[in-house]
């Protein structure tokens, strides 16, 4: 890859994304006078193949694309032990926090894991809850593989009080004016860098720009849907992102023509599909519907650690309707990190009173391409600055009423 075309990214890639070795932020501990008493976590699967045979339509990349050691859009054996890695991680910090009991298994009924129906979500449960409490006797709750559930899916299941006007609505203000020709055209250096990393010596037929970007309307069960250029290259640069996750050799990672800092930049793609899609309020409150409750239950619950194991579309709507953000890094600002979680934790201070605050947890994309084990201090995590909560003084921490009020426009 030439100097030239790197130049053409400029000030955007610095904007949208961060050193793929930057350091975790520290500040994760309980404020003073309170402690952790429930943890909910919902959690993006880990890393999968594409979910296709055939990644991208034909003519999209010049080479064949690289080969995978499970069907498609399954958890890879890689991706289960990075999982895995992170239930470890949690594990240690819950029983550090006394959430968990610090021997033996929790008590029945203390953990409650939910995951949706694909083989990738059962599986990354599956991984993360035997590294969390091995020989524990704790059940994965979750439908037959394959068969739809609503709780993850709620607008394609016409629940989530959906308005397709709204959601038309929410969608363009979030793209702005000029609508979605001049997102296109703000992010044309990095079209530039995918395509060369698509086609690599060759001069045409080939790459995602050459059919414009479009918004498709909303319908009843039907969100709005990108297409175009920006549509092809979310999906284009996080099949690079999973496949460097994957610990692919370099010589597979987009050919041998893409680097680190090369998918950090171009995974801005898939946060803009979020941004654009999942994280403007009504469409994330309706997409929630069926998630909501269970986070409600969990922060009230007879359980003490809460498990929900979806997608990033999921991840991303509740960033949305919390409006809180993160950055991991080696991936750009919002997206969701394979295995990354929003977690909630719900704290107590001395006379009974009740607290939410939100983080991100998850490994940087190195860390997942290792699959290393974490030290205390190694995985990403951030809390989250939730907008009008202010309790104790302390930024972006809400009473439980007021995190409850937030939840409100999910739980229909």
């Amino acid at each position: 890859m030439g100097n030239r075309f790197r130049n053409l990214l400029g000030g955007v890639a610095l904007a949208l994304a961060l050193s793929a070795n930057g350091p975790a932020p520290a500040g994760d501990a309980p404020p003073p006078g309170l402690s952790v008493d429930r943890v909910v976590l919902l959690m993006r699967h880990g890393v999968r193949p594409p979910t296709k045979a055939v990644p991208m339509p034909a003519g999209t990349a010049v080479d064949p694309w690289p080969s995978w050691p499970v069907p498609p859009g399954w958890l890879t054996p890689h991706g289960a032990e990075a999982i895995g890695r992170l239930g470890s991680w949690d594990g240690a910090r819950l029983r550090r926090l006394g959430v968990l009991p610090a021997t033996g298994c929790p008590e029945a009924g203390a953990v409650t894991v939910i995951a949706d129906s694909d083989q990738r979500t059962i599986a990354t449960a599956d991984a993360w809850l035997a590294a969390l409490a091995p020989g524990c006797a704790i059940s994965n709750r979750h439908r037959p593989q394959d068969e739809p559930d609503p709780i993850f899916s709620a607008i394609e299941q016409g629940q989530g009080g959906y308005d397709p006007r709204k959601a038309d609505a929410a969608v363009a203000a979030a793209v702005g004016p000029g609508g979605i020709a001049a997102v296109e055209t703000r992010h044309r250096a990095l079209l530039t860098l995918l395509d060369k990393i698509l086609c690599g010596a060759a001069k045409s037929g080939c790459g995602v720009s050459a059919e414009p970007s479009s918004i498709g309307p909303a319908t009843a069960g039907k969100r709005p849907k990108l297409g175009g250029a920006l549509d092809r290259a979310s999906t284009a640069s996080q099949i690079l992102l999973l496949e460097y996750a994957e610990g692919k050799p370099m010589a597979e990672v987009g050919w041998g023509r893409a680097t680190p800092h090369d998918i950090a930049a171009l995974s801005a793609f898939h946060a803009l599909e979020f941004r654009l899609l999942a994280r403007p309020p009504h469409v994330a409150a309706a997409n929630l519907a069926g998630i909501a409750p269970i986070l409600r239950e969990g922060l009230t619950g007879k359980a003490v650690v809460t498990l929900v194991s979806g997608h990033d579309t999921n991840v991303a709507n509740l960033g949305g309707l919390l409006d809180v953000h993160w950055q991991v890094p080696g991936i750009a600002t919002d997206d969701p990190a394979p295995g990354g979680a929003i977690v909630l934790e719900r704290l107590r201070d001395a006379k009974g009173g009740l607290y939410v605050r939100a983080l991100y947890r998850a490994q940087t994309l190195d860390q997942i391409r290792s699959a290393a084990p974490l030290g205390p201090e190694a995985p990403y995590r951030a809390v989250l600055a939730i907008p009008g909560c202010n309790a104790r003084g302390v930024v972006g921490l809400c009473t439980l009423a007021q995190f409850e009020a937030k939840l409100t426009p999910a739980l229909h």
